[in-house]
């Protein structure tokens, strides 16, 4: 429903309450003017009701709980006014002293102080909003406590209609000013446009507690009728009640503002609770030993006091035990943390040492390359010269050649410095990943390395440049067979699957495993004899992936073995995905 529709009701109120005070002021108490106070009454309960129950739907967290006892504590109030409406206009006789529904009373203010409990002004979470439901709990117990104490005895188990009126005004008045000063200090402490929603509460309490003040002293002096000049500041205190609960429905849905409150706003329900368990006992004294009551009565109060102390017991361990799983949470979300933060640090450092060095490297490359490629042009001039002798040639030769692997060594440098990107278009992965084993099927075969090819059919395109990532894969397999070729062979498992919005290419191998995980990522570092690798594939690996938006991580099987996770981000569009090579069956790739 629309808060426009919403808002018609709070005329509509206004109007019941204007024609409220004038029939109470000019109808004389006859039968029409109680049937005019009742109606008019529940017709202003429900307006509450309702529009307190329309703020519950659009919003979430505490919130939500925070309208849904005001939506209760509302209810409950209609409630035992219709059944006060029942007495009189069905039964047509005077409501009874005391009243069945003096409890309803006395307890639809509890959930009303266990929705300030729940401090919906602040960002709560579901774990908090539970908590605060087991404090609602047991501030509920001890006041269906208190009134069991206090009022009860004095209707069933030894009737006295004094003691019975005055126990029941005298808890009703402490638990509204509770419920007062409660509302009072959120107002006060609180900004934004909770603070109207409190400071509204406060004023629709406040005469609801001189009117209902009245009244009971009324009708134990047998003075007070429905639709009296005192049910106006009742009727009052209902209407003001519906424009609060009009108030909370023009928030934005969860209604959270940036409220600062004291630096202790987060423990006071837990102190009112915990008071109101540690109360219990001096109580069952006082009720038992000090109290001047009839034993039958003292007798009914202990018993309530022994069974008040086993629920509300009860209550405290299922806390504790919120309140326990509630820490594990917060100390796994710590170490998830500092395990985060670690590994950010790392990667951090990483891409700082990549960053410079690869500015080192690239300047150094191509100052390199001139004269090399002179000696690669003079090498090819001698060993291709025929006057000169075949052992000059043989010379000449071996200088074409250490300065061919210094090219490749060279190429290495400009690659892992990453000046030329190229261009990133929409590429499949699969098709990548297939071409990459293809090409070096003919080195796995050599080594007696065995081949599983998983690629998921239907994977959606990556925005990357082919020939880098191609270049990835090949390093990955590359690795893989040098670290299975040094114990005779083994099995390399390439697969590839989506993982939320991300592609992700794993390399999996059943050889000896990797000694420094976090390290191999770094430039220079190799476990390969000298001459046998320049310890920089894997970091331009690195530096390729991290440019493409992605991830890439090294980790040792428990069975044995290293896996290599390639992670990137799912491109714009989907790509349809070529048909994947067959599943490897569990033989030696072919050497042709």
């Amino acid at each position: 429903m629309s808060a426009s529709r919403v808002s018609w009701w709070v005329p509509a109120a206004g109007v019941l309450l204007a024609v409220h005070a004038v029939v109470s002021l000019t109808w004389q108490k006859s039968f029409a003017l109680t049937v005019f106070g009742n109606i008019t009454q529940t017709a202003l309960l429900t307006i509450a009701f309702f529009v307190m129950w329309l703020n519950v739907r659009p919003a979430r967290g505490s919130v939500r709980g925070f309208w849904m006892l005001m939506t209760v504590g509302c209810g409950m109030w209609l409630a035992a006014q219709v059944l006060w409406t029942w007495f009189e206009l069905v039964l047509r006789r005077e409501v009874p002293n005391p009243f069945l529904g003096d409890v309803i009373f006395f307890l639809h203010v509890v959930p009303m102080m266990g929705a300030l409990a729940l401090r919906p002004h602040l960002d709560s979470g579901q774990r908090r909003l539970r908590l605060g439901s087991v404090d609602f709990l047991l501030l509920l117990l001890w006041w269906v406590y208190l009134y069991l104490l206090l009022v009860i005895p004095w209707q069933y188990v030894t009737m006295s209609l004094p003691l019975y009126g005055f126990s029941f005004n005298v808890l009703y008045d402490v638990e509204k000013m509770l419920f007062l000063a409660v509302l009072g200090a959120l107002w006060l402490r609180t900004e934004g446009p909770w603070k109207s929603i409190y400071a509204h509460l406060f004023g629709a309490a406040c005469l609801y507690m001189i009117a209902s003040q009245y009244i009971n002293l009324a009708i134990d002096a047998e003075t007070y009728f429905t639709g009296s000049l005192l049910d106006v500041p009742l009727a009052g205190s209902m209407a003001w009640f519906v424009w609060a609960g009009l108030r909370g429905h023009k928030l934005a849905p969860g209604g959270e503002v940036a409220a600062k409150p004291g630096p202790h706003r987060e423990i006071w329900p837990s102190w009112l609770a915990m008071a109101a368990l540690l109360s219990i006992p001096p109580l069952m004294a006082w009720a038992h030993f000090v109290s001047p009551a009839p034993v039958e009565v003292r007798n009914f109060r202990l018993l309530v006091s022994l069974l008040a102390v086993l629920v509300l017991a009860f209550l405290v361990f299922l806390k504790q035990h919120l309140l326990d799983q509630e820490l594990l949470r917060l100390l796994r979300a710590s170490e998830e943390s500092l395990e985060n933060q670690k590994r950010l640090q790392g990667e951090l450092i990483r891409s700082e040492k990549l960053a410079s060095l690869g500015r080192l490297v690239a300047g150094a490359a191509h100052e390199i390359n001139n004269p090399l490629t002179a000696i690669l042009g003079y090498a090819d001039m001698l060993s291709s010269d025929s006057s000169l002798a075949e052992t000059h040639r043989t010379l000449a030769e071996k200088i074409r050649q250490q300065a061919r692997r210094t090219r490749e060594l060279v190429g290495n440098l400009i690659s892992f410095s990453r000046q030329a990107p190229g261009e990133k278009v929409l590429v499949n992965v699969n098709s990548v990943v297939t071409n990459a084993v293809k090409l070096r099927q003919p080195e796995l075969g050599a080594k007696n390395i065995f081949l599983e090819l998983q690629a998921k059919p239907g994977l959606p395109g990556i925005v990357a440049h082919e020939q880098q990532l191609l270049q990835v894969c090949l390093q990955l397999i590359s690795n893989a067979a040098d670290a299975m070729g040094q114990q005779g062979g083994g099995l390399l498992m390439v697969r590839t699957r989506q993982e939320n919005k991300q592609v992700v290419l794993e390399f999996s191998d059943t050889g000896p495993g990797v000694r420094d995980p976090q390290y191999v990522f770094d430039p220079f570092y190799t476990t390969k004899p000298v001459g046998k690798g320049s310890g920089l594939g894997l970091s331009a690996a690195y530096g390729i992936i991290e440019e493409h938006n992605g991830q890439i991580v090294c980790l040792n099987r428990p069975e044995g073995g290293a896996t290599f996770l390639v992670m990137l981000p799912v491109g714009e569009a989907p790509k349809p995905a070529a048909a994947p090579a067959p599943a490897a069956s569990a033989e030696p790739a072919r050497k042709d």
